[in-house]
């Protein structure tokens, strides 16, 4: 497969204009226009089925993986096109990566898990590997916590542990990008905070779009807000401004809790 070398982007900026997705006969995403800035949190909030874990899988084009799927507009990441035919996937994700609101850890040792993915682009050498394990443990930090323990099973990690080693993993290759889907959602709050700081340290290199439905936690850790709902992009501003000056009605009653 080719290599579009040009992923190696200094400014791991998104900008998205006039996208559309449909699943099937079904309009999922509607004329959604946004630029996000390097090197912020972004956060994506609106009711369940509202688009928000739709629109966050077309940044990395987990969207191909639906056969029903139809997806137009223009997007642009750190200026590359990531729709382009000579895009190579693999490369894509390798620049964007991507954690899930269940922890998904590989049935491997802790070790093998952070060690997967430099493996398949090429790192051999032991004593590189031991580094990069190191150093992307200990960004996410949970090093302290498993340092004695990796090569034992993933597995027998907590349910926090288990995602703080997810980031880990994605951290390993140096990603530009950080898509969250709900990261915290099946966390207990001590967990959910641990993660929390974990991000907002993460965003002085990589850029963070996160889902979330917990909206005290958008007000905690992004500096944009994005609200969705019924595949539309109803309204997107600095955080602090949306929740406390929203321009748009359905803004306001959603914050508000009178819907979603």
């Amino acid at each position: 497969m080719k290599t579009n070398q040009k992923f190696e982007f200094k400014n791991p900026s998104i900008c998205i204009k006039n996208c559309e997705l449909y699943y099937g006969n079904v309009k999922a995403l509607k004329d959604i226009n946004i630029e996000i800035k390097a090197r912020e949190v972004t956060a994506l909030i609106g009711p369940s089925g509202c688009g928000k874990s739709t629109f966050l899988r077309c940044l990395n084009r987990m969207n191909d993986l639906i056969s029903t799927c139809k997806i137009s507009g223009k997007f642009l990441v750190g200026g590359v096109n990531i729709y382009a035919k000579d895009i190579d996937i693999n490369l894509l994700r390798k620049n964007i990566g991507m954690v899930f609101q269940k922890p998904n850890p590989f049935p491997m040792s802790i070790y093998e898990n952070i060690a997967f993915a430099p493996r398949t682009f090429g790192i051999k050498n032991k004593k590189d590997l031991d580094i990069i394990v190191i150093n992307s443990l200990k960004k996410a930090s949970i090093y302290d916590e498993v340092k004695d323990r990796l090569n034992e099973s993933a597995l027998s990690l907590s349910g926090g542990q288990q995602q703080r080693l997810c980031i880990a993993r994605a951290l390993a290759v140096e990603p530009r990008i950080l898509l969250m889907d709900e990261p915290t959602g099946a966390l207990d709050p001590i967990s959910t905070a641990k993660i929390e700081e974990l991000i907002l340290s993460l965003k002085k290199e990589i850029t963070i779009v996160i889902v979330t439905h917990n909206m005290q936690q958008a007000t905690r850790i992004a500096d944009k807000t994005a609200f969705f709902l019924f595949g539309e992009l109803v309204e997107y501003n600095d955080t602090e401004k949306l929740f406390s000056y929203p321009k748009d009605p359905r803004t306001e009653k959603y914050i508000t809790g009178k819907f979603g």
